[in-house]
């Protein structure tokens, strides 16, 4: 694997440029293009609410990482057709439903540095919006015409839910074990970016084990990116992660560095926790404080470590496929994701 470890330094020494999506980015541009245009097409309704509520989410400065997948995953396997783009857009519309469901689930306020759809329109018309969404998702995979394509994204869908409910269960429980929490993320998270690179395989025709290899590689990369994202709740700022610094502990979410950091904890530092976690410790002091035992008890850094593993599993599921451009870019997306934190 390619050095990720906080001095970037590559393994023979030599100073290393900071990883970023530039690659990605370059290697997909005129095919988001066109994924672009089915998006902008396929929000719109007679109902004018319908996409001027979805175009605040749509249009609210996110990477677009899971399409930009699709389609990288797509180069890699050397897909020549159209499909992918309409796909690649049923792709935004899965993630784009689940986060306005997810921001009134939560109350979130802030999302990309801009006041939630929520905050704005309200609960009902966020969640209403969000049904629209999947069901346009739903119309594209159809427009696909593979009952394949339909089963991996129709399932996935179903697996977020699953880990969404999963994750509201757990919340507030401070003796959520890890196991529960990797389930959660897995669903949560890896699914979509697993199906998001999975699907290109299956357009293209190329064998199982390639389908499962870029299944493989999504999903780390996702597991991956969530633990990051969990980490720098603690250690980021809102104007840098898009979101309020700290929202993860002030809505009693049992992360992995809270796991870790419990676990590791003295008496003392565990009654904090569970009176943190049952929402009566949620100041800025309190927030100073959780973030004092995770330094403390090595929780971010091992929850930092745990990404980097995941991410080589990610690269590593490359390994079957040829070197060139796309391959490139998969890998670097990986290290961009895990050098967030530093």
């Amino acid at each position: 694997m390619t050095a990720v470890a906080p001095d970037n330094v590559d393994p023979i020494g030599s100073a290393k440029a900071e990883p970023s999506l530039t690659p990605i980015l370059n290697l997909v541009a005129s095919g988001m293009e066109q994924v672009n245009a089915v998006i902008i097409d396929r929000m719109q309704s007679r109902i004018p609410l319908i996409p001027e509520l979805a175009g605040h989410l749509i249009a609210g400065g996110g990477k677009r990482l899971r399409p930009m997948l699709t389609l990288a995953c797509a180069d890699l396997v050397g897909y020549t057709g159209d499909r992918h783009y309409k796909l690649a857009a049923a792709v935004e519309f899965i993630h784009t439903a689940t986060l306005l469901h997810d921001d009134v689930v939560d109350g979130s306020g802030l999302r990309r540095g801009r006041k939630t759809a929520n905050i704005i329109w309200g609960n009902s018309a966020s969640v209403l919006v969000g049904d629209f969404l999947f069901s346009r998702s739903f119309e594209l995979m159809v427009e696909a015409e593979s009952l394949k394509v339909l089963h991996i994204l129709s399932n996935a869908s179903a697996v977020i839910a699953e880990g969404e409910v999963n994750q509201l269960t757990a919340q507030r429980k401070i003796d959520t074990s890890e196991e529960q929490y990797l389930d959660i993320i897995g669903a949560k998270t890896a699914a979509l970016f697993a199906a998001a690179c999975r699907i290109s395989a299956v357009v293209a025709g190329r064998s199982e084990e390639e389908e499962q290899a870029l299944d493989l590689y999504g999903s780390n990369l996702g597991i991956a990116f969530q633990l990051i994202d969990d980490a720098i709740d603690y250690e980021s700022d809102g104007a840098t992660m898009g979101k309020d610094a700290g929202d993860d502990f002030r809505d009693g979410k049992v992360t992995l560095p809270v796991i870790l950091a419990y676990a590791r904890g003295s008496d003392a530092d565990k009654a904090f926790w569970k009176a943190a976690i049952a929402g009566h410790k949620i100041s800025d002091d309190d927030l100073a404080h959780a973030t004092g035992l995770l330094r403390q008890t090595g929780a971010i850094a091992d929850t930092m470590a745990r990404a980097r593993h995941y991410g080589k599993q990610a690269i590593d599921a490359l390994d079957r496929f040829d070197a060139g451009a796309a391959k490139a870019a998969l890998i670097e997306a990986v290290e961009f994701a895990i050098a967030r934190a530093y």
